[in-house]
């Protein structure tokens, strides 16, 4: 299923003006591995299709769908497209545009704490009602600054590693297993991921830490691919099916970790979010040609690349963090030597 990219990029932005860019995390931890559910759970398979949709078609209720003009796993991208256009348009009058505009679900002290939260953290004075003209500015600085297309990069690697994702059932179906079956084994492995997501995210807030909450799923993520490489015992392939799924989780911190990284300014951290995000996307399409059927059941030549994408990308991430590392030693100096009080800091 292609995600809807440019609404997840208003998304994003649209938390860092509601919660602390140091607890984001959690905030976001639940997106990206329940959006790999629903992709399972549509019949999301391009190398074989014939595996999860003629599934699908095989059902009773197929006869009846066919009736109007379409077969049964069409009417489920229907339903579930008709469904995120409707959600996606009432939060235009759902969901407040800032903590200080006028809503009517929150209290007032409810509303007083979440402008107290985002104000500890803003540095720049209400860019948001600048005139128009300073938007294209963000625009402008996001296409300038080199950690915008550093990032982009790392992420579009992290989604070619995670490519695995579009293609689980049939990964799931290597271990020999009759439809049904390989169709509910894919469950398991990522309600662990989704639950892990949460933990791990949570833990990055707490510790204030992003890199090795990135670094880690992905290196458990490629000790799964390992396995999947070593082995086609029908118990190791399915462990590695649940190490695999571990890797998604860094995506959700290195999404955080963007709001963090261009706080400075809400025009450009938008612009480089939804820039950023784009280039992920393209990192997930390009991937999809990663796993031809020629290359089953075995996928060594696959795994191989998601191991090579993810090594890379964590490296990619470790040269951000010593960047910003060195940003957040000269910013201190610069407040010592000055006599400022204690700004903000890029989260490593």
């Amino acid at each position: 299923m292609i995600e809807p990219g440019k609404l997840y990029a208003h998304i994003g932005t649209w938390l860092s003006r509601w919660k602390p860019l140091s607890l984001s995390s959690s905030a976001m931890s639940y997106r990206p591995l329940l959006g790999d559910i629903d992709d399972i759970s549509s019949g999301s398979n391009d190398d074989n299709p014939t595996f999860t949709l003629d599934y699908v078609d095989r059902l009773a209720v197929e006869k009846r769908l066919l009736r109007l003009g379409f077969t049964a796993w069409r009417w489920l991208f229907f339903v579930e497209g008709a469904l995120t256009i409707v959600v996606a348009v009432s939060a235009i009058w759902i969901l407040p545009d800032f903590p200080s505009s006028p809503n009517v679900w929150l209290l007032p002290d409810e509303q007083m704490l979440a402008k107290q939260r985002m104000e500890e953290e803003v540095t720049s004075e209400n860019e948001h009602k600048s005139k128009p003209r300073e938007y294209y500015s963000g625009l402008a600085e996001a296409l300038t600054d080199w950690r915008v297309w550093w990032v982009g990069t790392a992420i579009s690697l992290m989604s070619a590693s995670m490519s695995f994702g579009m293609f689980f059932p049939t990964l799931s179906a290597t271990m020999g297993y009759n439809a049904t079956t390989s169709l509910l084994l894919c469950a398991p492995p990522w309600i662990l991921g989704t639950a892990t997501s949460f933990v791990v995210a949570r833990h990055s807030d707490a510790t204030g830490d992003r890199f090795w909450h990135i670094a880690g799923p992905l290196l458990v993520g490629v000790a799964g691919f390992i396995l999947a490489i070593s082995t086609m015992n029908t118990t190791m392939r399915y462990i590695s099916l649940f190490l695999m799924t571990q890797g998604s989780v860094a995506y959700v911190i290195a999404l955080t970790w963007i709001m963090n990284m261009f706080s400075r300014a809400q025009s450009k951290r938008a612009a480089a979010i939804a820039l950023i995000n784009s280039m992920g996307s393209a990192g997930a399409i390009v991937s999809s040609y990663f796993w031809p059927s020629s290359w089953g059941p075995s996928y060594v030549n696959s795994y191989m690349i998601c191991i090579l994408t993810s090594i890379i990308s964590i490296a990619m991430f470790w040269v951000l963090r010593m960047h910003l590392s060195r940003c957040n030693e000269a910013a201190e100096a610069e407040e010592k030597s000055l006599g400022l009080p204690k700004g903000l800091r890029y989260l490593l």
